[in-house]
């Protein structure tokens, strides 16, 4: 089976792997400075007043943190998910234009409409609406 350069959308790709990890790397440090703070009264080592611990206060502070990091986690999960990000090579002809999907050659029209979201319109470029309709226009092409 021939090894396709778009990820398929029902696998997370390394980058999204990394972005969600990131983040309960993140909401893990915050919890674990709610509780060095309980702990350490870390603001009583930089030379505020001492104050007691309260580990209720704590409790619910890291219970709201990682409320919010869930929905935070789930969220991005569901925005990368619907993301397609072009990995490695499009194998490309030079000549064509058209794209070697496994065994077969396809119009890169075709291969962006089926491994992406895009759409695909025509249209031409002032050059070549001049060399191929040149005799139809008024002006001379822009250089």
């Amino acid at each position: 089976m021939a090894r396709h350069p778009v990820s398929n959308n029902h696998m997370m790709t390394r980058t999204a792997q990394r972005v969600i990890a990131y983040e309960v790397v993140g909401f893990g440090l915050i919890i674990l400075l709610l509780w060095a703070d309980e702990w350490l009264d870390i603001p009583h080592l930089l030379g505020a007043m001492a104050t007691p611990a309260n580990w209720v206060e704590s409790a619910v502070e890291s219970a709201l943190v990682l409320i919010l990091g869930v929905l935070v986690i789930w969220a991005s999960w569901r925005f990368l998910k619907h993301i397609r990000y072009l990995e490695g090579f499009v194998p490309m002809c030079a000549f064509c234009k058209r794209v070697r999907l496994g065994d077969e050659w396809v119009p890169v029209e075709q291969y962006i409409c089926q491994h992406s979201t895009a759409q695909v319109s025509h249209g031409f470029c002032p050059e070549c609406a001049h060399k191929h309709y040149g005799e139809y226009l008024d002006e001379p092409p822009r250089e």
